[in-house]
């Protein structure tokens, strides 16, 4: 399909190569994955006049596409003035470098335009550290031999040095040099967040985590919880760094909600360590929120991309094996799709539009509820000299009953476990616990 765009503008063409999946039941379809495609170049400022889906029979090893394919997707480059033909699979350096030969134009891959997206967003420090990590892995990847210039020898050290070493070794061996000294930086940049988590501990306010599918409206419903104005636009990947605002639910009770980047299918490895900081918040959340957009026609498959990639944090050991315990899932816009009565709430989803307000407050009374729920009644013993406990109990707890005697209150408390804890390392030496 061709579309008229600018003139000036970087035209592009998505192309879409497509096998039938082994599985039909949760497969996702050819025009929901091409649309995706589009939604990402378009991200960055491309304009996009052609998109198509390109059947393959097999995959071929020289330019990925048939013959046909090739010579016809030469014509629409040259009828159209294309500049750049994404296509949404990973290339092979010889693929790439045949498919440019044979089309006339810079030719790039899904794993090189989201690289390109995550180049232009990340704003943190480790975010633009893991990026150019990411960059230069993959650029290392591309340093093959099929590139003639490569081969070009510099010259040895001595009289005895030798031929030296190829162009292809030398920029293979800065490529390296730079990727160690970048992880080294990465392992600071780590060890200074993870000081920062563990002050907030100290200061322990339940976490609430933001997930989904990219392009789920999670800004614009942190924007909407909290009155801040994180960066959020109908476009895929508006938000790559983590942001944390505290927010006081109907109770009182006060928690942090943190914003997270959204999940994509077929993320390219090269760029999952980039993830780390956000799913190392999600790991560290009392709730996950698991933001949906249910006006999508490929909603369910976008759910379980998700639950996918948390499932494999829950594998590797990254976050507790009952996270899902911790889930509510959000249904968000419902305003595109008739309202909240039209989308029709189940137990443990709430029907929410971010954009314009309607459902948040179930959405925060669900919270509460769901804080509530993961709280213990204990009732402590604290003298009346320990002004500092009580304080502390009447603070980060619920004290539902107080009885003052002489030589100290009796105090029945609803703590989250972790707070318990932290009271009681606190405090145990002075306090009594009568009963839990």
């Amino acid at each position: 399909m061709t579309v008229a765009a600018p003139s000036s503008a970087t035209r592009a063409a998505v192309i879409l190569p497509w096998e039938r999946p082994d599985r039909h039941d949760d497969a996702r379809a050819a025009e929901a994955r091409l649309e995706e495609a589009v939604g990402l170049a378009a991200s960055i400022g491309l304009v996009v006049v052609c998109q198509a889906v390109l059947l393959l029979r097999a995959r071929r090893p020289a330019t990925l596409l048939g013959g046909g394919q090739v010579d016809s997707l030469k014509e629409t480059v040259k009828a159209d003035n294309i500049t750049v033909v994404i296509i949404d699979s990973r290339l092979t350096p010889v693929q790439q470098r045949n498919l440019e030969r044979a089309l006339g134009c810079k030719v790039i891959d899904r794993t090189a335009l989201i690289l390109d997206i995550f180049g232009e967003r990340a704003a943190t420090r480790e975010g633009t550290l893991q990026v150019e990590l990411a960059h230069l892995e993959y650029q290392r990847s591309r340093l093959v031999r099929t590139w003639t210039h490569l081969e070009r020898q510099r010259g040895g050290f001595g009289f005895l040095g030798g031929p030296g070493e190829t162009q292809i070794e030398a920029d293979r061996r800065m490529i390296g040099d730079r990727i160690v000294r970048l992880k080294r930086e990465l392992e600071q940049v780590r060890r200074t967040r993870g000081l920062h988590r563990q002050a907030r501990r100290r200061v322990p306010f339940p976490i609430v985590a933001l997930v989904g599918y990219t392009n789920a409206g999670k800004s614009t419903l942190f924007n909407a919880l909290t009155g801040a104005s994180v960066y959020a636009q109908d476009q895929l990947f508006a938000t790559l760094d983590p942001t944390m605002r505290g927010i006081q639910l109907p109770s009182g009770r006060r928690v942090i909600l943190s914003d997270t980047v959204g999940f994509i299918s077929d993320l390219p490895t090269e760029l999952i360590a980039a993830f780390r900081a956000t799913l190392e918040e999600v790991a560290e959340a009392d709730i996950i929120l698991h933001v949906r957009d249910v006006s999508h026609p490929d909603s369910a498959s976008q759910r379980n991309d998700v639950i996918e990639v948390l499932e494999g944090m829950a594998r590797n050991g990254t976050i507790e094996a009952d996270w899902q315990g911790r889930v509510i899932e959000v249904l968000n816009k419902a305003d595109l799709v008739g309202g909240r009565d039209a989308v029709g709430a189940r137990p443990g989803n709430v029907v929410i539009s971010a954009i314009t307000g309607d459902g948040l407050p179930d959405l925060l009374a669900a919270i509460d509820e769901r804080m509530t729920r993961a709280m213990e009644v204990v009732r402590y013993r604290v003298p009346i000299t320990e002004g500092a406990a009580m304080a502390w109990l009447h603070e980060h707890g619920e004290v539902t009953e107080r009885a003052d005697g002489e030589e100290g209150a009796e105090m029945t408390v609803r703590l989250s476990p972790a707070n318990r804890a932290r009271f009681e390392m606190q405090f145990g030496r002075v306090v009594t616990c009568l009963v839990d």
